[in-house]
């Protein structure tokens, strides 16, 4: 695989994976509207890796926080910040988890891969962010993160599962709908990526043990340490912006890949 190819992999995994815009719809749509070959599972699991890597380090505080409190949930005691944050994200990971096993089993995962659907989910998945950052309260913080939001974030979270929904998009909607403030909202999704993140890949990498031979090796090392520079510098930008800005830029980006997406898909 060339250079070029790799680069461009690489860096719509690391910029899209928490902006809220689907890093599996752009995945799917390169080699569908792009004519390059597919980048198989191998790059992806690699990419993955270094997005997993990037946020694991720019929120190494709260990973430090909830790795901590492991060992006192494992005792069945919820009494610390770190062992309610390692609880919550267990819960929110169950309902992904879930429903991604169905949609393997089933083989449903193919049949949502098409630009129609990614059309239609990048606007209608864009206009719940847009009326959820517009009518959600913005009193919550992440210290105040329940159970009971846990569970509802877990399916948001599952919905995104659906190709063009976004992962962090849908997360982000449902904390700005349970009236989490903006910057609190994408530090959520962001933790609750890494669990998920991390079962996706174990999926993947199990899928592949044995298929990978040494160029594919090398050209998934590339692909992560691209991946993990661009998911840090995109994970920075955004955070800094949310201190202004509000999620309506990457809505209105939403509106109008899928408009061209849905236009492609009907023509």
């Amino acid at each position: 695989m060339t250079m070029l190819h790799l680069t461009l992999i690489a860096m719509i995994q690391g910029v899209t994976e928490f902006l809220p815009v689907s890093s599996s719809g752009h995945l799917i749509l390169l080699p569908q509207l792009s004519g390059l070959e597919d980048q198989g599972l191998v790059l992806d699991v690699a990419v993955h890796v270094g997005s997993l890597a990037a946020v694991v380090l720019f929120f190494w505080r709260d990973v430090a926080e909830g790795l901590a409190g492991l060992p006192r949930l494992a005792r069945g005691r919820v009494d610390t910040p770190g062992a309610r944050l390692a609880l919550g994200l267990l819960v929110a990971t169950i309902p992904v988890v879930i429903a991604g096993a169905v949609l393997k089993f089933t083989g449903m995962v193919e049949a949502l891969r098409s630009v129609a659907v990614i059309g239609w989910t990048m606007i209608g998945f864009g206009i719940l962010l847009y009326w959820a950052d517009r009518q959600g309260a913005s009193e919550k913080t992440t210290a105040g993160w329940s159970l009971r939001d846990a569970v509802i974030m877990g399916f948001w979270q599952a919905a995104a599962l659906i190709p063009g929904t976004s992962r962090s998009g849908a997360a982000i909607t449902g904390a700005r709908s349970l009236g989490y403030g903006r910057k609190d909202a994408a530090r959520i999704s962001m933790l609750m990526s890494i669990p998920t993140i991390t079962a996706s890949a174990a999926l993947m990498a199990g899928e592949v043990t044995g298929e990978a031979n040494r160029q594919m090796l090398l050209d998934g090392a590339v692909a992560a340490a691209l991946s993990f520079v661009a998911a840090i510098a995109a994970l920075a930008l955004m955070m800094r912006l949310l201190r202004s800005v509000s999620f309506t830029p990457y809505v209105v980006y939403r509106m109008v890949l899928g408009t061209a997406l849905l236009a492609i898909a009907y023509s």
